[in-house]
């Protein structure tokens, strides 16, 4: 989407659309002051009246007014003074363009850029408006018969500016946002398809195509036998199940020859049954979006090579499904992990950190500075945060503290979660090195405990996204998280941040 700046006067700007904004109490924003004054005081008059609304999330859109050139001004309601942040902000942008979307206007510019939003800069306000639309107007119809819906036929932002020196930083919060909207937007292509087309080898393919528009950016996919040649037996008793044939995907992005490169690890279950340990059928089609983890980083390397970063990233994609059939793993069952370690297997319905584990040790290859996994992996997370956070467990506190001032910039926000001895111990096994299971009390501690075993001697941390990347109900569908928390990280590592 194309943007533009303007530091003049709302009632001056020819726009089809401006965006302003009014709080409780009747106290009027910056541009609707603006507004009001051009119009002999007529915004006031209707807030008394109650034409216009304040609460936080409502939209009064007015047409063409006295002494003003757009030719639609857009009243949100702002809620609370005291209390209008940044998630205030983006309910704000995210009702103006809902309200605006089946109209014709091809053009909104922001003025509500001008107010004071807690804890945040004009690169961030920029940032925000942009990532909010193109969530807002983000549609999945692909799979549908017939003629697609067109969307709105909005195609530029502009961005009311407090002071012309403004415009350096919200030229670049427009780049990095637009690449961070087309990453989410592959991320929730990929989550929301269908388990029969998202396969691993629809997920192999896309990395390879990705590849192949990004010249700085080398994909390899590693098939079958070349996984049990690499010993990886943890990750092939998942696929053990199904005929769909399991991939190792690797990419490699270098964007300077100064460093050691960060490792981006996801879980890329693209359909989990359970496997023996099925899953209770309501609510098992979800169970697409298994592979969120892969999608999120495939999602976050393409952002890096769009934005062609100093930095070097390395992806690893272990992507299988986890189906119940004659020759699948069963509860008792031990196999052997890339690292040599022997793992009971107690409940075939915790595969993710199965198929983690060897996309850990693998990992090692690189010398990498950073390790970072990112699954779907417990439902024990959700108990824990819900549907609002991610979690972040580490073996480093800089690390964990590094990811947690990430998502509260990026508006992707993590909670830290304890990795613990007294947690580990769960996983013992009378039979083999450990188990893939503990107690239920704390699963998703003792998950990341498992993995902890193959990450010694690297800085590491998980990232649990079982609550945070998708929705169920009438709002189903993939999120796209944790990629602006990712995005992010890398961003502030590769100093790339005004």
């Amino acid at each position: 989407m194309d943007y533009f700046t303007t530091a003049g006067a709302a009632r001056r700007l020819a726009s089809s659309c401006i965006i302003t904004g009014v709080y409780a109490g009747g106290k009027l924003g910056i541009a609707a002051q603006d507004i009001n004054s051009a119009t002999g005081g007529q915004l006031a008059e209707r807030v008394r009246q109650g034409d216009i609304s304040t609460s936080l999330g409502s939209c009064t859109v007015l047409p063409a007014l006295p002494g003003v050139k757009a030719k639609r001004v857009l009243v949100a309601g702002l809620g609370e003074r005291d209390e209008f942040g940044i998630s205030q902000y983006r309910k704000a942008i995210a009702a103006a363009i809902a309200a605006v979307r089946h109209t014709r206007i091809r053009d909104v510019a922001n003025y509500l850029m001008l107010e004071d939003v807690r804890g945040t800069s004009p690169y961030y306000l920029a940032r925000y408006a942009v990532e909010t639309i193109g969530d807002s107007l983000y549609r999945f119809d692909e799979m549908k018969s017939g003629r697609k819906k067109h969307g709105m036929s909005l195609k530029k932002i502009g961005f009311a500016l407090a002071k012309r020196a403004d415009a350096r930083q919200v030229a670049l919060a427009h780049e990095h946002a637009d690449a961070i909207v087309n990453g989410m937007s592959l991320a929730k292509d990929l989550g929301n398809l269908p388990p029969n087309v998202c396969t691993p080898s629809y997920l192999a393919r896309t990395a390879v195509q990705l590849a192949k528009k990004n010249r700085n950016l080398q994909t390899r996919v590693l098939n079958e036998a070349e996984i049990k040649r690499l010993g990886m037996h943890s990750f092939l008793s998942v696929t053990n199940g199904s005929s769909e044939p399991a991939k190792l995907i690797v990419m490699q992005y270098k964007g300077t020859s100064k460093q050691r490169p960060t490792v981006l690890v996801g879980k890329g279950i693209t359909f989990d049954a359970g496997g023996i340990s099925l899953k209770p059928g309501i609510g098992m089609d979800e169970m697409k979006y298994d592979m969120c983890g892969a999608a999120s980083v495939m999602a976050t390397m393409m952002i890096v090579a769009t934005l062609k970063l100093p930095i070097n990233l390395n992806v690893v994609i272990p992507t299988c499904e986890n189906l119940p059939s004659g020759t699948a793993t069963r509860p008792g069952d031990i196999v052997t992990s890339m690292a040599g370690l022997t793992i009971e297997v107690l409940n075939t319905d915790a595969e993710g950190r199965l198929i983690l584990c060897d996309a850990l040790t693998y990992s090692r290859r690189f010398k990498p500075d950073t390790v970072i996994d990112v699954a779907t992996l417990t439902g024990a997370c959700v108990i824990a945060l819900g549907h609002h956070r991610t979690a972040i467990m580490s073996n480093d506190d800089d690390l964990t503290e590094e990811l947690r001032v990430s998502g509260i910039a990026a508006d992707d926000r993590g909670w830290p979660m304890p990795i613990a001895d007294e947690y580990d111990s769960e996983l013992h096994s009378n039979f083999a090195d450990f188990a893939n299971i503990g107690k239920r009390e704390g699963g998703a501690i003792t998950a990341a405990c498992f993995l902890g075993r193959f990450t010694k001697d690297m800085k590491w941390a998980h990232l649990d996204i079982a609550g945070t990347a998708w929705r169920s109900g009438g709002q189903k569908g993939s999120t796209g998280r944790p990629v602006p928390m990712l995005t992010e990280f890398l961003l502030r590592r590769a100093r790339a941040l005004p």
